[in-house]
């Protein structure tokens, strides 16, 4: 006798859709869509190495689509602080810059590390330039696209909270300051969260 949870597992998979592929950013350890979490992901760092998000499992990570020629550049201060404040307590902050919004991240990893590392004093992990809407955005952001559609970026700046299970728990509007209440809050709860 074949066992039910045998077709409903198989079902639920094919209603998944196609996993995207390593190449794209993705582990295989997560088999579909709807149950992946933000540990599947992978970037590239500002200088070619990779950034496994499973590295940082059991953390907040406060994910961040940033640009250097942005009016909400500034908030590179604003995401330093928020680092340095809790960072010893488990919160990563990770930049991903992005030329997506206006054209406002143009230059290669040099500038981008210039303007986060020397005008900013980002201490923070940055990602390599990547894009983060549309169809061909990186697998982590089409994944919170999927996940909360009403949260995707619209600008440069917008910030994805992920908890401690790597579940998406928050996104915040990019006029939202990283020393908003709200994300003060949110990131407090995850912290807290065991």
């Amino acid at each position: 006798m074949i066992d039910r949870r045998y077709f409903l597992a198989a079902g639920a998979t094919l209603l998944a859709g196609p996993v995207p592929s390593l190449a794209q950013g993705v582990s295989k350890t997560q088999p579909g869509m709807s149950h992946m979490t933000a540990y599947a992901f992978t970037f590239k760092s500002l200088n070619g190495d990779d950034i496994a998000l499973s590295a940082f499992a059991g953390r907040p990570i406060l994910v961040v689509n940033t640009a250097s020629l942005c009016g909400y550049t500034p908030q590179y201060a604003g995401l330093q602080a928020l680092w340095t404040r809790y960072r010893d307590k488990g919160l990563v902050v990770l930049g991903v810059p992005s030329n997506d919004f206006g054209g406002q991240e143009p230059g290669n990893a040099g500038d981008i590390g210039k303007t986060a590392h020397e005008e900013y004093r980002v201490t923070f992990p940055l990602t390599a330039k990547a894009t983060v809407k549309g169809a061909g955005a990186h697998p982590f952001y089409r994944w919170a696209a999927a996940m909360r559609p009403q949260d995707a970026p619209r600008w440069n700046f917008h910030k994805y909270l992920i908890g401690r299970d790597g579940g998406l728990k928050a996104g915040f509007a990019s006029a939202t300051e990283p020393s908003d209440p709200a994300i003060i809050v949110a990131i407090e709860t995850e912290l807290g969260a065991a």
